[in-house]
């Protein structure tokens, strides 16, 4: 079925839904495109004062919409602020929200940047106190194991070294490569295991007047490290906040953690090589990612991101000895191939 055919089908189940409900609405229902992101799912906004609500379309040979479901369902259970499933089809592949609006954290923070230092602090903040409750829901979500860290930076083997900059590395840089692969799962696992979102950041945030922030596109969730959010929030791939910053507030999470018994009490340096190593893991992956939607799915705008991405890799392997060889390899061999047209912005 092409898009245009989905996109046809969607109205048609819209329309039903929004019947069903007594709604009286146009006879064409005005679906406006919301967002893609780097899945397959597509998203339309109902406007039709006074309702509004968000049509999703998840191919369902390419996506399962029951883990979104589920998750929203206990994220309303523990409070926090998240589209409701007002119906599901998951033969179709189709889901109606509740709308969470346009505001989106990255572009809130963007325009507070050096003129709401308070606006940005409370962002941060209510982000992270959303964090610290949801890492506590007890739902049921696959492991973040071996297999799925090693897969994940696999992709930065795969789509950003070979496909995207047609870089052969040799069988010695190849064993240097399996070897940091290999300390990145150790720190991975041995951190407390919790809940993790595995994309929260900027871009799936929105601002809320009430119970901020909205929290969009869970339905990836795993159990896996408790750092891995808190860099997927600091060390945002969208947004760049200046390292004291970071630190203060990967130290403020520490502490909720700690003051409530959370994990036992860990001393700030281990917290934070735990942080910056998973933060390692993390880009590694997105690189690889955005190259796949550039080379894969026709998406070329996720490679103006990339250079942030590296910068983040060199600043922290040049914060330990056992990542430093890593870090020059990037400054040598990898950054001077961004400089194409396609990585900038």
């Amino acid at each position: 079925m092409t898009r245009d055919q989905r996109e046809a089908q969607l109205k048609e189940w819209a329309l039903k839904q929004l019947a069903d409900r007594s709604m009286v609405v146009p006879a064409e229902v005005p679906l406006v495109r919301a967002s893609d992101d780097a899945s397959f799912r597509r998203y339309y906004r109902f406007q039709a004062s006074p309702h509004q609500f968000i049509f999703v379309d998840a191919p369902p040979k390419i996506e399962n919409s029951r883990p979104f479901v589920a998750i929203s369902k206990s994220f309303i259970e523990a409070g926090l602020n998240v589209p409701v499933v007002y119906a599901a089809d998951y033969d179709l592949g189709f889901m109606m929200l509740s709308d969470l609006g346009t505001d989106l954290y990255l572009s809130a923070l963007e325009a507070a940047e050096n003129r709401d230092v308070n606006k940005a602090h409370a962002l941060y903040k209510d982000a992270l106190d959303a964090l610290y409750t949801m890492q506590s829901i007890p739902i049921e979500v696959p492991d973040y194991d071996v297999a799925l860290l090693r897969a994940e930076m696999d992709l930065f083997a795969d789509w950003f070294l070979d496909k995207e900059l047609h870089l052969r590395i040799t069988e010695d840089e190849q064993r240097k490569l399996g070897a940091l692969f290999q300390l990145l799962v150790e720190n991975a696992l041995q951190q407390p295991q919790v809940f993790v979102h595995r994309d929260y950041h900027s871009r799936n945030l929105m601002v809320s007047d009430v119970n901020n922030p909205g929290i969009l596109d869970f339905q990836d969730a795993v159990q896996g490290a408790v750092t891995y959010d808190l860099v997927s929030l600091l060390r945002d791939c969208y947004y760049k906040l200046p390292s004291e910053e970071i630190e203060s507030w990967v130290y403020y999470f520490r502490s909720l953690l700690i003051d409530e018994q959370r994990i036992e009490s860990v001393d700030k340096k281990l917290f934070m090589r735990w942080f910056d190593l998973m933060g390692l893991q993390r880009h590694l992956k997105c690189a690889g990612i955005f190259c796949r939607l550039h080379l894969r799915d026709g998406k070329p705008g996720y490679l103006g991101d990339i250079p942030l991405i590296v910068r983040y890799m060199k600043d922290v392997c040049a914060d330990y000895d056992d990542l430093q060889a890593f870090g020059v390899w990037l400054s040598e061999t990898v950054e001077p191939r961004l400089k194409s047209e396609l990585f900038q912005r």
